[in-house]
């Protein structure tokens, strides 16, 4: 019988699954299995093998193995069901009656044992754990390679299937840093790791033969390595060349493989120079399975290798696959789901059929652009579904479990209707964007094989013909309609850079203000932004496109989000159509950064109900979503306006401002020990030490001090030298600041650069604070006491402020408007305090309840203090004391009836209230003696 290649094996391995499945019989079915076994790698078990082979024991009886290839392979068989641990026995029982009867040249090397359902494979020449591999008979084409042996390859034993997750990541990682200590580097590197990528890949799946890459390592190159960068160079020519073309005294080997087509062998690199540690790494990663890859693995292969630097600069944030589907779940993916649905269910199957085939051409009409695509994690996953969709459309179309046998599929690549040429994408890395294409294609053949699983026939599509549409530029200075005209394009997608301000190179910084034109304080804006901005302008060209970014959460809280929606929603019409409020960016690669990240999907066309998607525990594993029917840019339900930075309270209220600020490079803070020590040796600069309070001091309980010389006269401090050189430290520090400020202020170089100390007791209010607490720990401390700028201070210890500050009330309005630090509470005078719309029409009853209950509170608290609790013990939710949270409920309620008589049953209640309270105290025709109005001190 004619040698067949490994994908024809592969589809009949399929097809022998399917029609064995469910038969349970050995007595009657065992011999007709073998024989069709055989035949799925093209040969004829008679010719080798025989049935009910006899074979003598050490007891003088008679044995038959049920199914015996001298030399090659054994197999011993049961009914459906039974224990395959008696047919293990028995075949290696058999392999010792062959050795005891002097039949050693016929032990096989190979043992199957099968009860129909099942089989396991033992190769004997395996080392240790590593010869047994057992599967379901429908997973017999994944298992294929392992049964090389029947067309008398030469094998090699592979450790135990991993999963394709980080460990293929690590390996393309570890590759990289091989190679790279050779001295081979740059571009040339990136390009020769995109063709192992590919080759691993193809070696696994069907493009190459089974392991036709690993064996021509293994066989075809030196173990030193030597001439790898030679043989590797001239099989990359052999794969950019048609059989025609190909020199008719080609080696074999090299012949065999397939024409490769797209480009991706296209440029000549030169010849890296491999030792035989680089071939043994280059050899090991053959040995994973790169089957069962993720394609979102592919952006952790690129970040996996990065210089972290670079990848700040950039922003690279790559994305595991769960996240991946957060935002093309809702952007498309449900809604083409729940119309496929409603299409299945139609029972006039005509009807239906005309339906089915309608919705594939919308399938395969559809196109995707992602405008800062990196590796393509989102396209390929986005295609990926797509194709699945697809897949599930055509068996509700022909019932592929029951019509195989009348199916004539041909190539069956014209069954699949969606292409890779209905995705683009922008990158301004020639790395990643050769990655995204290499991933796309990848995953066409991953589909391709689904599908021939699916219908019994399998088909790739080599050489390459459609092509992923990916451009290597700067997207934030091209026209995206030259690489995708808005008409034709559907959706809108992506992760783009997160560069915050402060970390936005010089270029970065230009082109901010060139895509926000006239936009104030785009300067103060993250990186990200700017796709938002170029995608508003896009879609105004084709309103029914819909979009989604992963972005930082920073621009739906604090200062960005006035700077940046008033814009997008009022001018360019934007309606934010679903959001996932912050939780953390999981990324599947080496050095990947922590973030904290917000989804929002949007249109200019205003849709009916809206979703908000939000993690209600700390661990993130219970996803809720509410359905509204408006969502503000601070991914919450109400239509509140935008808060604006104000520099005074709005209702009148007490000055809050923020904390010293002593830009010393550190030199007028003190440790314990060198308070400790300076004291001991100067015991008069005890009178010039205070004691420094920032969040975490306070929060958290450590200590810390400072000098505060402030109003001291300078004979106290200009004999004690340690004192004088840390204020010539401070005085260098200043001089050589790039601010014209920090630099004036090093003509005073003992006094704080910013002072805000209050001469009486005061409010304070930590800046940072954990966002699983439901309060911020508000707190009076003595004037002694110096305020870092990491905390804020109220001047006017009023226990009515104090009380309103640390109610509920104002924690749903820190919530919604604040920014964060990561994820935890950012507090800010000017955006939070200054914002807060006070109950200013309360009775003088209701604010003394106010202020009762809010002494209670600090006295409560003081006796947990004064045991030594800190207020992290006291403010953490799993701890937090019964007879504070109690003193915090009934200030709550105080509070609230301040506001009005009603109850607050939710918090997204007490922030509309909030802000149509705020929309009222800003409107022109406010009363200004209304905004103005003070509170009554206690």
């Amino acid at each position: 019988m004619q040698s067949l290649s490994w994908n024809e094996i592969r589809s009949r391995a399929i097809t022998f699954s399917r029609d064995w499945k469910g038969v349970g019989d050995e007595r009657a079915e065992a011999q007709t299995f073998w024989n069709e076994f055989f035949t799925v790698f093209g040969k004829k078990r008679r010719l080798v093998a025989s049935f009910e082979e006899r074979v003598k024991s050490l007891k003088n009886t008679h044995h038959r193995i049920d199914l015996f290839w001298p030399g090659t392979l054994l197999a011993e068989h049961k009914s459906a069901g039974q224990p395959l641990d008696k047919a293990e026995s028995q075949a290696f029982a058999y392999i010792g009656e062959l050795a005891s009867s002097g039949r050693e040249s016929e032990i096989p090397r190979y043992v199957i044992v099968s009860d129909f359902a099942r089989m396991v494979l033992y190769d004997l020449e395996g080392e240790e754990g590593e010869g047994v591999f057992e599967f379901p008979l429908q997973d017999l084409h994944k298992y294929i390679k392992h049964f090389a042996f029947f067309l008398g390859q030469k094998t090699h034993t592979f450790g135990e299937e991993d999963p394709a997750n980080l460990e293929a990541a690590a390996i393309m990682a570890r590759l990289h840093d091989t190679i790279e200590a050779g001295n081979y580097t740059g571009s040339e590197l990136e390009r020769l790791l995109v063709r192992f990528l590919f080759c691993l890949f193809a070696d696994d799946t069907g493009i190459f033969d089974t392991n036709q890459f690993e064996l021509f390592l293994q066989n075809r190159t030196r173990e030193d390595g030597s001439d790898l960068g030679a043989q590797l160079n001239h099989l990359f020519e052999v794969l950019n060349t048609p059989p025609e073309r190909r020199s008719p005294h080609l080696d074999e080997d090299l012949a065999e493989f397939p024409y490769i087509n797209g480009d991706l062998f296209a440029n000549s690199l030169h010849i890296a120079s491999f030792n035989s540690d680089m071939r043994n790494s280059l050899i090991a990663a053959c040995r994973f399975d790169w089957s069962r890859i993720s394609p979102a693995i592919f952006g952790s292969l690129f970040q996996g290798i990065m210089d972290s630097r670079e990848r700040r600069q950039i922003g690279a944030h790559y994305t595991s696959e769960r996240d991946i589907l957060k935002l093309i779940r809702p952007l498309f993916l449900d809604e083409l789901h729940a119309e496929f649905e409603q299409i299945r269910k139609d029972n006039r199957a005509g009807h239906r059929n005309k339906r089915l085939e309608a919705f594939r051409e919308k399938l395969a009409g559809l196109r995707f652009l992602d405008p800062a695509c990196g590796c393509g994690n989102f396209l390929v996953i986005a295609y990926r579904e797509l194709r699945r969709l697809e897949h599930r459309a055509l068996d509700a179309l022909y019932d592929f479990s029951n019509r195989v046998q009348e199916m004539n599929l041909g190539e069956g690549g014209h069954w699949a209707k969606t292409d890779v040429n209905q995705f683009y994408g922008i990158e301004i890395g020639e790395w990643p964007a050769r990655i995204a294409e290499t991933a796309l294609w990848l995953t066409d053949h991953q589909m391709n094989v689904e599908l021939g699983l699916s219908t019994g026939v399998m088909f790739h599509r080599i050489p390459l013909k459609a092509t992923p549409h990916i451009r290597c530029a700067n997207a934030l200075r091209m026209d995206w309609n030259d690489l995708l005209p808005a008409g034709e394009c559907s959706y809108v997608l992506g992760n783009p850079p997160f560069v915050g301000k402060h970390y936005q190179s010089q270029q970065q910084k230009q082109e901010m203000k060139d895509v926000h034109k006239n936009v104030r304080n785009c300067s103060d804006l993250d990186y990200v932004t700017a796709w938002y901005r170029i995608a508003a302008e896009y879609m105004q060209n084709n309103p029914s496109i819909k979009t989604a970014f992963v972005s930082t959460n920073s621009i739906t809280q604090g200062e960005q989000v006035s700077i940046l929606w008033p814009h997008l929603l009022e001018c360019m019409h934007l309606v934010i159509i679903f959001a996932y409020r912050t939780f953390r960016w999981k990324s599947d690669a080496r050095g990947a950064a922590h973030v904290h990240v917000v989804i929002i999907g949007f249109s200019i066309v205003e849709s009916g109900e809206k979703r908000i998607f939000e993690y209600r525990d700390k661990d993130e594993k219970l996803l809720t979503e509410c359905k509204v029917s408006h969502i503000s840019p601070y991914l919450t339900e109400h239509k509140g306006p935008v808060i604006r930075k104000s520099t005074k309270p709005l209702c009148g209220q007490p000055t809050m401002r923020c904390g010293n600020k002593p830009s010393d490079g550190g030199n007028l803070i003190l440790q314990r020990d060198e308070r400790d020590e300076l004291i001991k040796d100067f015991p008069e600069s005890a009178q010039l030490i205070r004691q420094y309070l920032g969040s975490e001091e306070l929060i958290q309980g450590g200590m810390r001090w400072c000098l505060w010389l402030n109003n001291a006269p300078p004979n106290k401090y200009r004999h004690i030298k340690p004192i004088l050189d840390r204020i010539a430290r401070v005085q260098t520090f200043r001089a050589s600041s790039s601010a014209e400020p920090t630099r004036e202020s090093a003509r005073t170089p003992h006094m704080y650069f910013f002072i805000s100390q209050p001469e009486n007791d005061y409010i304070a209010v930590p800046e940072v604070s954990s966002e699983t607490r439901d309060y911020i720990p508000v707190v009076y401390l003595p004037s002694e006491v110096i305020a870092s700028n990491k905390l804020y201070v109220v001047g006017e210890p009023s226990r009515f402020v104090l009380g309103v500050i640390q109610s509920s009330m104002h924690m749903a309005w820190m919530r919604a408007v604040a920014g964060r630090l990561e994820s935890r509470y950012q507090y800010s005078a000017s955006l939070v305090y200054n914002t807060f719309p006070w109950p200013i029409s309360a009775s003088t009853a209701k604010e003394s309840r106010v202020v009762e209950l809010s002494t209670r509170l600090l006295n409560v608290r003081h006796s947990f203090v004064d045991k030594g609790a800190t207020l992290a013990d006291l403010y953490d939710p799993l701890t937090m004391p019964a007879p504070l949270l109690k003193a915090h409920q009934a200030l709550d309620r105080a509070v609230d009836r301040c506001y009005r008589a009603a109850p607050f049953n939710s918090e997204r209640e007490r922030v509309e209230y909030l802000f149509q309270l705020y929309e009222q105290l800003t409107a022109p025709l406010a009363s200004a003696e209304t905004r103005k109005r003070r509170r009554s001190k206690d």
